[in-house]
């Protein structure tokens, strides 16, 4: 089953900035242990742009769709054969990085 791993920051207490080796290392690992399908990490906030085109016309607005302190800072997209592997995973993802971790099985 696939999972979506969120990287959640939050803007009055930010994750460490210094993870980027010990986060690769792992990023090694789940590749190695055939979990890794993709990741990335996102701009800030303030380089979204939300489009709204339900009604008559397209609504373009920068900035996020909901401010917020916590936001959306990166992705994984883990393979794995349950979810007790998955949050297992995301357990070390959470200590590696510094952050929250949100783990969101695909339909």
């Amino acid at each position: 089953m696939k999972y979506l791993v969120s990287v959640i920051d939050d803007k009055e207490n930010p994750g460490s900035e210094d993870r980027m080796t010990m986060i690769s290392e792992f990023n090694e690992r789940l590749i190695a242990d055939g979990y890794w399908v993709f990741a990335g990490g996102l701009a800030a906030t303030e380089e979204a742009t939300v489009i709204d085109n339900r009604g008559e016309q397209a609504v373009i607005t920068d900035g996020p769709f909901i401010e917020s302190k916590e936001f959306l800072a990166g992705v994984w997209v883990w393979e794995a054969p349950d979810l007790d592997v998955a949050l297992k995973l995301a357990t070390e993802a959470s200590k590696v990085c510094d952050r929250k971790i949100e783990v969101r099985p695909f339909q």
